[in-house]
């Protein structure tokens, strides 16, 4: 009979063994110590405490944290009488850690040492807290400078291992939006599949699909960093966190709403550096730059920006208030919530369990002696005649309100029981915008313009009869840009944002046909002598400039309205009524073609 000596199976043996003689002579050890022994290779390892002590000092001193809830480390080590361990787990305590200490052999703590890989893809858990190592994002950030980029980049993280499979997918994401400037990630589930789609200039795009049970999993990871309860998954909720990257934190605000296949999850990217935009570049016209600048230069007064969500309101009052922002003033906000934090600027935010609404916090930011007050939004009755009495008794206010135009304001503020005869002593400006995407410089051409458009397009001009702006207009324009789309751009023709506008100013001739009870119609026919470029008109002269499309100008605003054209001899009339307000700000304008 031929015996068969497998040497492999002995060799392993042997070691399995030797493991189970080394592991049998730590446990006497530990028992000598009165330390709770631990095998590492039988327990899971939290990678934010590896986190704690660096993997040099944890080699070196063959310690190693595995376990953290809160403020609660589990610590397991080799030696517990070597100085060297002894002082790592002394810094440890008095850091404000509470350490449980436990004994466990080389191989397991080898094995534990095996997961410090893993924390380039990690992230801490912490509710409130997403840490990202600034070389990584820094590295990802580079990566995906293009939608294309972060599909791969995601394809790849959903391939490794499980472990850290949803850190890796939630640090790509997040670097991806970053990368393209989006301003919101949508995270869906539908039938059989999930997909990632960002917001880019105010347009969804879908990015990647993948599985729904890492849907599962990369939903209840976000609920954790935003502090949500995971068990909930009926109702929505509302929480956020922080990205900390490049030495600067970006706050993430997630909102989680049940449909039909699951949760939505939209986590709306609050970065810094998308309201550092000055005023001199949101696009305001000339003219109405001009006025805006006299307006909130003024002591008192409001001020109000009216617009759909999204509409930029918040970056335009904010623009406002670094323009106005100076030691010698004091300005507060009163926000729901506080989307970007302003130095030199006291910001509240609403708390309705506290019973800090927007009026009662009006009424107590006017106890404060302020300079200029911020209201988020008028929502009520209550709020805007405290907004009306603030700005009439000495103070600057800003605010928002949901309007369509700018003739809706007057309206509004009359359902919203404002007395109409102090409406136009408080109220200076009323201000409606849109967003348009700007043509990308790479790829934009210039085409004529089509038969189906030269309607618009003489009535706009016509439109614009007896305005500056028509001046520059010697003849109809015969061409008009278009988008192409280039790897610049994301193959959308487009990169970047700008504002259309339009306002109303409160002169004579507004003040007597608001207390007739007007429609928007009347408004706007009173208004028309102040010459103020409306949505539509101001979106033509960005058109013919190059600087958007006018299928983009049709996306946000509705061409089919009914224009008003000026009248020679109601124009006239009325402007010589209210023609003192308008006498410095009546100058040549020069616009530059792009």
């Amino acid at each position: 009979m031929t015996i068969h000596f497998d040497e492999d199976k002995q060799n392993q043996r042997l070691r399995t063994l030797r493991a189970d003689e080394e592991e049998k002579s730590v446990q006497t050890i530990a028992d000598k110590y009165g330390l709770p022994y631990i095998d590492l290779t039988r327990v899971p390892i939290n990678t934010d405490g590896l986190r704690l002590i660096p993997e040099p000092e944890s080699r070196a001193n063959k310690v190693i944290v595995f376990d953290i809830i809160g403020k609660k480390i589990s610590i397991a080590l080799h030696s517990p009488g070597d100085q060297n361990t002894v002082g790592s787990i002394k810094k440890l305590q008095e850091k404000g850690y509470q350490t449980s200490v436990f004994l466990s052999s080389m191989n397991s703590i080898e094995k534990a040492w095996d997961r410090y890989k893993d924390l380039s893809f990690a992230f801490e858990t912490e509710a409130g807290s997403l840490d990202i190592s600034n070389d990584e994002i820094e590295q990802l950030i580079e990566q995906t400078k293009r939608l294309a980029d972060v599909s791969v980049l995601v394809e790849e993280a959903l391939a490794t291992k499980r472990s850290h499979k949803v850190s890796r997918l939630i640090a790509v994401v997040m670097a991806g939006a970053l990368s393209t400037k989006a301003s919101d990630i949508h995270v869906e589930s539908e039938t059989d599949h999930a997909l990632i789609r960002y917001r880019l200039d105010g347009v969804l795009i879908e990015v990647v699909k993948f599985d729904l049970d890492t849907y599962k999993l990369l939903l209840s990871r976000i609920k954790l960093l935003s502090g949500l309860k995971l068990n909930i998954k009926d109702s929505a909720q509302d929480g956020r966190f922080t990205v900390k990257i490049y030495m600067s934190d970006i706050e993430i605000r997630t909102s989680t709403v049940p449909s039909a296949y699951g949760e939505s999850i939209v986590m709306r990217i609050l970065n810094p550096k998308s309201i550092s935009t000055p005023i001199e570049e949101l696009g305001f016209p000339d003219r109405l730059m001009t006025i805006l600048m006299r307006e909130i230069a003024r002591p008192n007064g409001l001020i109000l920006t009216t617009g759909p969500t999204g509409s930029g309101k918040t970056t335009t009052l904010y623009s406002f208030l670094r323009k106005l922002l100076t030691p010698e003033m004091k300005i507060i906000t009163i926000e729901d919530p506080i989307e970007y934090h302003l130095a030199g600027v006291v910001q509240t935010q609403v708390e309705e369990r506290k019973n800090y609404t927007f009026e009662s916090g009006l009424r107590a930011a006017l106890r404060q002696d302020p300079d200029v007050i911020m209201v988020g939004e008028i929502r009520d009755s209550e709020t805007a005649n405290t907004a009306i009495q603030a700005s009439l008794t000495g103070h600057l206010v800003l605010s928002t309100l949901h309007t369509n135009n700018a003739a809706g304001t007057f309206t509004r503020l009359v359902d919203l029981g404002v007395d109409s005869k102090v409406i136009t002593s408080a109220l200076r400006v009323a201000i409606a915008q849109r967003l348009v995407r700007k043509l990308c410089l790479e790829c934009k051409k210039r085409v004529p313009i089509p038969q189906d458009r030269l309607k618009y397009v003489d009535e706009l001009l016509a439109s614009l009869k007896g305005y500056e702006e028509l001046s520059q207009f010697v003849e109809r324009p015969k061409d008009m840009w278009v988008s192409v789309g280039c790897e610049h751009c994301n193959n959308t023709g487009y990169k970047g944002r700008i504002g259309v506008y339009e306002a109303i100013m409160s002169d004579s001739s507004i003040e007597y046909i608001i207390r007739e009870n007007p429609g928007e119609r009347e408004i706007k026919k009173a208004a028309a002598p102040q010459k103020i470029v409306n949505m539509k008109q101001d979106g033509l002269i960005k058109i013919f400039k190059g600087i958007t499309s006018f299928d983009e100008l049709e996306r946000v605003v509705d061409l089919a309205e009914e224009l008003i054209i000026p009248e020679d001899d109601v124009v006239a009339e009325k402007a010589e009524n209210s023609g003192e307000i308008f006498s410095e700000i009546d100058k040549p304008l020069n616009i530059p073609e792009v």
